[in-house]
């Protein structure tokens, strides 16, 4: 094993194998592009590199790989190296492909996969902890199964030491009787990993290079090869078919789920609840069913979000109640604020502390102020609302003229009164009152009492004889017809 100081952590590399094609998907998409709670698959083991610190990670593409990478540059920028499998020859091809990025790293090599997205964090520790204990060349993640067709076997000697890797179709009926399969996930030492890969041979039924072999050149180095055994084997599954995705999507769904809920957070219904894996939610919180919270939201504590919101992307602060089938992205939510139901916070809107959005109300890079009402049928949209603001149902602000966006103004203490129409750039003063079904294209100063609307007319007595003429004329289109 390389040099590394005695107080220093030996360094850490990352080998991702995402260049398969994935035919079972029957998809148009790369396998490692569909998605696990919000995230491609390839996205999870990724994650797990990147928070384990290591100081390289490489992503082996092959299919489509311009599509991969673009998808995964725009998610964890600046922080991968690829390199290109264009033959598929095998998981041990693929990583000597992957090697090709760290020609001088010494340290510890993590090879993972793109279609395996639930490997925790732990059990990677394990590995490490496990490598230092015993100054293994190798350690291997396995799972022990009841049927474990279509595994390779853990072949081990009457010690208990790992021989190597037996695959299926190889085995003896005796080695078939062994229920510990393996998972092809290893922890590696850089240098003898060098000298494995390049020792390896396709001279086998597939003209593969298996990766596998690498197992038993580590059983006969003096170093030896270890196992850590995952306590559920649905942590090293892959997804090679719709079905097997969902599946995994599910026990993310349940992991997560539980995780919050032990944490000090109420989920009333888990089974009908979707949390992203980078969301955070503090204590005392209220989820209701069907709730899918996402991206990188942060809900605060004692926050109530009823049945059947959407949230990406957002921070809801303490004591916010997020009231039924509302959507808010991009968005943040000040403390005691109340949104909903049926409310809608497009990106860059800003709900102040104890304000409210109420139903069928729209905010589109809009900040309301604290203390601020739009309870009703709204649409505020690149505008800046003052405290204790109050703004009637059917009140738009007219921010687009086609050609560009502008901006509304209404200070503090503004009353606007229903179905009213602001176009903008307009600014209302503070205290201001502005009468129902005004259309404004003014600015109004502070104090200020604005019309913006047709005089009232009444003709009396001409009602009756309306309805007569109407009457008259509908039966005279009747006799035509």
């Amino acid at each position: 094993m390389g040099a590394c100081p005695a107080d220093m952590p030996t360094p850490l590399a990352a080998v991702i194998l995402a260049a398969g094609q994935g035919t079972r998907m029957k998809s148009d998409r790369p396998k490692v592009l569909h998605e696990v709670a919000g995230i491609p698959l390839v996205g999870h083991p990724i994650r797990l590199a990147l928070g384990l610190g290591a100081d390289s990670t490489v992503v082996v593409v092959g299919h489509k790989a311009d599509d991969v990478k673009a998808a995964l540059d725009a998610r964890f920028p600046a922080q991968l190296r690829y390199e290109i499998q264009s033959q598929q020859l095998g998981t041990g091809h693929a990583v000597q492909e992957g090697m090709k990025s760290l020609p001088t790293f010494e340290g510890r090599v993590l090879i993972l996969y793109g279609d395996v997205p639930l490997l925790r964090e732990e059990t990677v520790k394990q590995l490490i902890t496990t490598m230092d204990e015993g100054r293994h060349a190798l350690v291997a993640v396995t799972m022990v199964l009841d049927d474990p067709t279509g595994y390779g076997r853990i072949v081990r000697d009457a010690a208990g030491k790992v021989q190597g890797v037996v695959e299926h179709k190889d085995a003896t009926p005796a080695q078939r009787e062994i229920k510990e399969g393996n998972a092809g996930i290893y922890l590696v030492d850089s240098t003898f990993l060098r000298s494995a890969l390049a020792k390896l041979d396709n001279k086998n039924a597939q003209g593969e290079y298996y990766l596998t072999d690498i197992v038993a050149a580590a059983a006969k180095d003096s170093r030896g090869a270890s196992t850590v055994i995952v306590s559920d084997p649905v942590e090293v599954m892959g997804a090679n078919d719709r079905t097997q995705l969902a599946e995994l999507a599910e026990a993310l769904r349940k992991r997560t789920n539980r995780r919050h809920m032990i944490e000090g957070v109420t989920i009333v219904d888990p089974a009908t609840t979707a949390i992203g894996p980078d969301v955070t939610i503090g204590r005392d919180t209220i989820i209701e069913a069907g709730v899918h919270l996402r991206g990188k939201t942060k809900i605060g504590s004692g926050v109530t979000i009823d049945a059947y919101t959407i949230i990406t992307d957002c921070t809801v602060a303490d004591r916010a109640q997020i009231k039924s089938h509302s959507v808010l992205d991009e968005a943040s939510v000040g403390p005691g604020a109340i949104i909903g139901p049926f409310a809608r916070l497009r990106p860059g809107a800003e709900v102040m502390d104890d304000a409210h959005v109420g139903n069928f109300v729209e905010l589109k890079k809009t900040k309301l102020g604290k203390g601020s009402k739009a309870n009703h049928l709204a649409y505020l949209g690149d505008s800046i609302i003052g405290e204790g603001a109050n703004v009637g149902a059917g009140t738009i602000t007219c921010n687009y003229d086609g050609y560009g966006k502008y901006l509304t103004v209404i200070g503090d203490g503004v009353f606007v009164g229903s179905n009213s129409t602001l176009v903008a750039p307009i600014e209302i003063g503070k205290n201001a009152y502005v009468a129902a079904g005004s259309v404004l294209t003014e600015k109004v100063g502070a104090e200020g009492l604005a019309f913006g609307r047709a005089r009232q007319v009444e003709k009396p007595g001409r009602a009756t004889p309306l309805r007569e003429e109407a009457k008259a004329k509908a039966a005279e289109l009747k006799k035509r017809k």
